[in-house]
């Protein structure tokens, strides 16, 4: 939840004391993830989603960050098909066949926010939509093998869209991954798009999430009129797949890696 036009916090290095706190709240964002994928079903509403989302943090002693953030109504964002990301979960919108949908949770622990997000397919999916999902989780990875102490932040986004064009995809250039800790949004900002070598020097103690969002046809998108929802300009598919990760000494850490992954 993050939008490149937006000014961050200043930059944060986390102790190992706090790191210790981010791992708790990133290792309850997986589990509510894993808690909602067997929900993810035909007939399902994404209203449900966040209503369960919002009791199981609720049960785990953690808050929603999405929850009231700038306006923000819901307590996840659900994602669906053409939706790029900052879907708002409603009622009116039932899950059908062969969509894919985006969930990004954010739940607050200790003081320490945990975010991630995964595309799911619900049912089966068409062969479109299951090769744009697992490019976009290959861009995620190839993202997080290219970071490491004295690197630079353009070398996640070059990796990343090096691969999703190579695979005939292109990259949202209008929301970026971001520094998270004790505020959901802070320096530095980290384009999922870029030239190796270019951009901040890495440190041990960031944490950021790298976010990519990949769309069938053109980068582009808009935001819809209630201020949040952006979807791709040609209405085509996107995908998403996100991960909280810290710089270590010798390289890094994914801090929101399921145990059951």
């Amino acid at each position: 939840m993050n939008q490149l036009t937006q000014a961050p916090q200043p930059l944060v290095l986390l102790s190992s004391r706090e790191l210790e706190k981010m791992r708790r709240a990133c290792q309850l964002a997986a589990e509510l993830l894993n808690h909602l994928e067997p929900m993810v079903q035909p007939g399902v509403t994404t209203q449900e989603l966040n209503d369960e989302a919002e009791r199981w943090t609720q049960a785990h002693g953690a808050k929603s960050a999405p929850l009231g953030y700038h306006g923000f109504p819901k307590s996840i964002c659900t994602s669906v098909n053409h939706v790029v990301c900052h879907g708002i979960p409603s009622p009116k919108q039932i899950l059908r066949e062969g969509d894919i949908i985006n969930i990004d949770v954010t739940p607050i622990l200790g003081g320490y926010h945990g975010d991630t997000s995964k595309t799911y397919f619900v049912g089966q999916p068409s062969e479109r939509a299951r090769r744009l999902v697992e490019v976009t989780e290959e861009c995620l990875r190839r993202g997080i093998a290219a970071v490491k102490p004295g690197g630079r932040v353009g070398d996640i986004g070059a990796a990343i869209q090096e691969y999703a064009e190579s695979q005939g995809y292109s990259v949202v250039r209008d929301f970026v991954g971001h520094g998270v800790g004790r505020q959901f949004h802070t320096a530095p900002q980290i384009p999922h798009y870029g030239q190796a070598g270019q951009g901040e020097k890495l440190r041990p103690g960031m944490v950021f999430t790298i976010e990519p969002m990949i769309n069938e046809g053109t980068w582009e998108v808009k935001v819809l009129a209630d201020k949040w929802t952006a979807v791709t300009l040609d209405g085509k598919l996107s995908a998403q797949f996100e991960h909280t990760v810290a710089v270590t000494e010798t390289g890094v850490e994914i801090l929101t890696l399921s145990p059951t992954a």
